[in-house]
C-alpha cells in the first residue's frame, strides 16, 4: 500500500472502527480513539512533501492495480503539483474539525466523528483518482456522509437542507457520468483520465463535454446562480460540516475544472471562457453586496465563500500562469480562513445558542483572546497582505490586468466588498460596549479552542508571509496544464 492509498484509507478505517464500535456511553473514549485517527490521517501524508519532486510536472505517487477488468477500470492513484495540497489540507482540516466538535457533540458521537473520519478519505481520493470511474466514486461518495451530518445533527429545517444539498450535486454530477461513459467509448475502451487528454475531439464533442462537466462543477464550486443550496446548508449544518464543506467540498467542484474540462476540452475552454469569466465577476461582485445585509453570521460567510470562490474560476479561465496559481492558492487560503470563520461562529453559538449578529456586540470584553483570533481570521477573510487571504487574490488581479484591465477593475471590487461586509459583522458582534446580559456573562476560550484556532492561525500566517513552498510544487504543473490548454487541437 503506496502513501496515497494510506492516505484515504487510514482516515476511513478508523471511522469505520468507530461505527462498528464506538458506543455513547464510552464517548470520551470515542473522541481520543476519533482524533488519533484524524492525526494518524496527517501524519501518513507528511511524507509527501520532502518526496515530491517540484521540477516535474508528471504524476508522483503512482498506485496501479487492476479493479473491475471487464470495464478496464483501475484503481489508479496519483499526484501532481494541481492536487498536491489538497491532500494535505483535507487532512489537517479533519483534525481541526474533530477538535471542534469535542465538547458540542453528546448524541451518537461515534457516528458524527465516524462520518468526518470517512469523509476526510473519500475527499482524499477525489485529488488522488486518475481513474474516471474511481474518481467519480469518490465524487458522490462524498455526498453520503455530509447528508447525513446535515440531515441528524443539523438545525431546525436540517432535512430540507440535507435533501436540497444532495439533489443539487447529485443531479449535476449525473450529465458528468454521461461525459465519462462517451469519453470512455471514443478512446477505445479507457477510463484512463491521462488518455482522455490527448484525445482529438471536434469543437461541438468537446462544448457538449465541457458543458457536461460544468453541470457537476459549478454546482459544487458553487458558482452564480447555481449556488442557492450553499447559504441554507451552511445555516443548517452543525459547525464541523460548514467547515468541511467550506474548506473542502467547494473546492472538490474547482479542481474537477483543472482535472477535466480544461485539459480534456481545451478549445471549448477557450472557446467558453467569457461565460465563466462572467459569471465569476457576477459571484465576485453581487454575491459581496447579497453578503453585505445578511443577519446570520452563517450565511454571511456563505455568501463570502461564494464570492470567494469566484476569485477561483475567473483566476483559471484568464489562462495565464499567475491567473491559475493564484486560483489554486485561493483556494488552499479560504480553506484556512472559512473553516476559522466557521469555528469562530461555532465557539459563539455554543454559549449563546445564537447565530444572529443582532445577539452580540461587546464580546472583546469578555473574551478578549478569542476576540484576537477573530480579528486575524477577519483581516485574512479581508484579503490583508501578511495573512493567506490576501496571496492568492492579489495573484488573480495580476493575473486579470495581464489579461483584460478591465476584468481586473471587476474583481478587484472583492477586496472592498469583503472588507466592507467582514468589518461590519466584526464591528457589530465584537466590538463596542457588552450589549446583553448574554454576552456579560460569556467566557473566553479554552484551551481545546485555544488549540483549534491556534493551528489554523499559523496556518493563515505562515502561508500569507511565506507563500513560495506553496506555488513551488504547483508551478511545473500548471505551466505544463497552460501549455496543454493555449495549444489548439483543432
Amino acid at each position: 500500500m503506496g502513501l496515497l492509498s494510506l492516505a484515504i484509507w487510514t482516515p476511513i478505517f478508523f471511522g469505520a472502527v468507530l461505527l462498528a464500535l464506538g458506543r455513547d456511553e464510552h464517548a470520551r473514549a470515542v473522541r481520543w480513539f476519533a482524533l488519533i485517527g484524524a492525526i494518524a490521517g496527517l501524519l501518513v501524508t507528511l511524507p509527501l512533501y520532502p518526496a515530491f519532486d517540484t521540477t516535474s510536472s508528471a504524476m508522483q505517487f503512482v498506485e496501479k492495480a487492476p479493479w473491475i477488468d471487464r470495464f478496464n477500470v483501475s484503481y489508479h492513484l496519483g499526484i501532481d503539483g494541481i492536487s498536491f495540497w489538497f491532500v494535505l489540507l483535507t487532512a489537517f482540516i479533519n483534525v481541526v474539525v474533530i477538535i471542534s466538535a469535542w465538547e458540542s457533540i453528546t448524541e451518537r458521537v461515534n457516528q458524527y466523528m465516524g462520518a468526518f473520519l470517512i469523509l476526510s478519505g473519500l475527499m482524499i481520493g477525489v485529488f488522488c483518482a486518475l481513474d474516471g470511474i474511481l474518481f467519480y466514486v469518490f465524487f458522490e461518495a462524498t455526498l453520503i456522509p455530509m447528508y447525513l451530518i446535515i440531515g441528524i445533527w443539523g438545525g431546525p429545517n436540517k432535512i430540507y437542507a440535507a435533501f436540497k444539498f444532495f439533489l443539487y450535486t447529485l443531479l449535476g454530477s449525473l450529465l458528468m457520468l454521461i461525459a465519462l461513459v462517451y469519453l470512455y467509448t471514443k478512446s477505445g475502451g479507457s477510463f484512463d483520465i491521462a488518455t482522455w487528454h490527448k484525445l482529438p475531439l471536434s469543437l461541438t464533442a468537446q462544448s457538449l463535454l465541457f458543458f457536461a462537466f460544468f453541470a457537476a462543477f459549478a454546482v459544487k464550486v458553487p458558482m452564480w446562480p447555481v449556488h442557492t443550496w450553499l447559504p441554507d446548508v451552511h445555516v443548517e449544518a452543525p459547525t464541523g460540516g460548514s467547515a468541511v464543506l467550506a474548506a473542502i467540498m467547494l473546492k472538490l467542484g474547482a479542481y474537477g475544472f483543472l482535472r477535466f474540462s480544461m485539459p480534456i476540452a481545451p478549445d471549448a475552454s477557450r472557446e467558453w471562457a467569457w461565460l465563466i469569466i462572467g459569471l465569476s465577476l457576477i459571484a465576485v461582485v453581487y454575491v459581496g453586496l447579497v453578503a453585505m445585509v445578511q443577519q446570520d453570521m452563517k450565511k454571511l460567510v456563505a455568501y463570502s465563500s461564494v464570492a470567494h470562490m469566484g476569485f477561483v474560476t475567473l483566476g483559471f479561465f484568464i489562462f495565464n500562469e499567475i491567473g491559475v496559481a493564484g486560483g489554486l492558492i485561493q483556494m488552499i487560503a479560504h480553506g484556512f480562513t472559512s473553516a476559522a470563520m466557521f469555528l469562530c461562529i461555532g465557539v459563539l453559538y455554543d454559549r449563546v445558542h445564537s447565530r444572529q449578529i443582532a445577539a452580540y456586540g461587546g464580546v472583546v470584553n469578555t473574551m478578549p483572546n478569542f476576540s484576537a483570533f477573530a480579528m486575524l481570521f477577519a483581516m485574512a477573510n479581508c484579503g490583508l497582505p501578511a495573512t493567506a487571504g490576501f496571496v492568492g487574490e492579489w495573484m488573480v488581479i495580476l493575473g486579470a490586468v495581464k489579461a483584460n484591465f478591465a476584468l481586473a477593475v471587476g474583481a478587484s471590487t472583492s477586496l472592498i466588498l469583503g472588507a466592507a461586509y467582514t468589518l461590519w459583522m466584526y464591528k457589530r458582534v465584537y466590538l463596542g460596549p457588552v450589549a446583553n446580559d448574554k454576552v456579560k456573562h460569556l467566557t473566553d476560550i479554552n484551551s481545546r479552542e485555544f488549540l483549534m484556532l491556534g493551528l489554523l492561525a499559523v496556518a493563515v500566517l505562515y502561508m500569507g508571509l511565506h507563500p513560495k513552498p506553496f506555488t513551488d510544487i504547483m508551478n511545473a504543473s500548471v505551466t505544463d496544464l497552460l501549455k496543454h490548454v493555449t495549444a489548439s487541437k483543432l
